[in-house]
């Protein structure tokens, strides 16, 4: 047998991983990258156990995910850490202030109008019957809620997902090979766009407050020692990109999952009461993020390996979500899984904050595409378009022809 090795970046392996995922946790549970400071762990119980150290294994990635900020002080200063990048009290800090946003309550008073939203799109995919359902609806529903609970004007929400996908398309690139001058640039323009953009929002309110997360953030901000104008400004890009990728690729996975298994398919229509765990299956069999990544803080034995300090570790949450010591049938599809411990959202204190948001859009259109259609299908034989990212594994097209009920 060939001696193992994992490139996350070849588009074999990205489509899919999962034959890898098997062999690594057997024979590699972490394996060490030739010639780059970085490992990848597979299973499960190492994932969890990683996630949980926060001590050990930091989220302060900051160097490594925006490297052209590095000796840049005066970038430093107008584009500080995002709270994903932040570990303990700063960390702590940041999420207070957004986290009452996303209870289950507030989150369960949002549902009529994000079925509302959801239904809109869908009337327009009805009539054109063939659509690219990321376009059609992955992409628009949650672009459209995230810019609702902020506070953003609806005729702007289109610019947003521009941003959003600029922005998400070159995450963790540089982690395997240099991003390059032009990439980075880009970065930090469309950084500034979105500054300048909340930045005059943000006055708006600062005079006229509304019932919305962007007025909350000003009067935190406001209050000196609780937020920097900065960190208010960076906080407003990450809810952007962060409310928005994972639910669109989610929804996406789902749509091509059902397609593949037409059984688990005609389950959904029959049972409606199994959706919300088909949404939660969904996150384990089909991860839209695969990959969580970690600095080591302290130099350590992992695995019996040294690993050293500022070395990185990559965390596959798409193999962790396979590990059939965890999961009864781990590579089977199935919507009516009871048990399912999955990290689709992540582990520990950097758990999604809005991963009770995504459930219910993903939910939400999942109604809307059983209960309007009688039959959906992929058009077309050729393979579909990879998301940019390794982080994530799901589709920037998904053409179907929509059948009406």
């Amino acid at each position: 047998m060939d001696a193992f090795a994992f490139n996350p970046l070849d588009e074999g392996t990205r489509r899919d991983p999962y034959g890898l995922y098997a062999r690594a946790r057997r024979e590699q549970p972490i394996y060490a990258h030739p010639g780059l400071p970085l490992y990848s762990v597979f299973r499960y119980a190492d994932v969890v156990d990683a996630l949980r150290d926060a001590d050990a294994f930091s989220s302060d990635l900051r160097d490594q995910l925006q490297p052209f900020l590095v000796n840049r002080p005066d970038l430093a200063e107008e584009m500080p850490a995002m709270m994903l990048l932040r570990d303990g009290a700063n960390h702590a800090r940041q999420r207070s202030l957004v986290n009452q946003a996303f209870t289950p309550r507030i989150v369960r008073a949002l549902e009529p109008r994000i079925r509302a939203i959801a239904n809109e799109l869908f009337d327009a995919a009805l009539e054109r019957k063939e659509v690219d359902i990321v376009d059609a609806l992955a992409s628009p529903l949650p672009v459209r809620v995230i810019a609702e609970l902020i506070g953003v004007p609806a005729e702007d929400t289109a610019q947003f997902r521009i941003w959003s996908d600029a922005l998400i398309a070159d995450l963790g690139a540089n982690l395997l090979a240099p991003l390059g001058d032009a990439r980075a640039e880009r970065q930090i323009e469309i950084i500034r766009a979105l500054h300048g953009y909340f930045g005059r929002l943000a006055d708006q309110r600062r005079s006229q407050p509304r019932d919305d997360l962007l007025s909350g953030l000003v009067a935190a901000q406001h209050e000196g020692t609780r937020l920097s104008r900065p960190e208010m400004l960076q906080m407003l890009v990450l809810l952007l990109v962060a409310g928005n990728e994972t639910t669109t690729n989610l929804i996406g996975n789902a749509v091509v999952e059902l397609l593949e298994h037409p059984g688990e398919l005609r389950k959904l229509r029959e049972e409606p009461g199994l959706r919300a765990s088909a949404v939660d299956e969904v996150l384990r069999f089909a991860s839209p993020v695969q990959a969580d990544v970690r600095k080591v803080a302290r130099s350590t034995e992992l695995l019996g390996q040294r690993v050293r300090q500022g070395e990185l570790v990559i965390l596959w949450l798409g193999s962790a979500n396979r590990d059939a010591q965890v999961f009864d049938e781990a590579d089977r599809f199935d919507v009516a899984r009871r048990e399912n411990r999955h990290l689709g959202f992540g582990f520990g204190k950097h758990y999604c904050l809005g991963a009770n948001l995504a459930r219910l859009e993903a939910l939400v259109a999942l109604d809307v595409l059983l209960d309007r259609t009688r039959h959906f299908e992929r058009v077309g034989p050729e393979l579909l378009p990879l998301h940019p990212s390794f982080v994530f594994r799901s589709y920037t097209r998904v053409p179907v022809r929509l059948v009406p009920a």
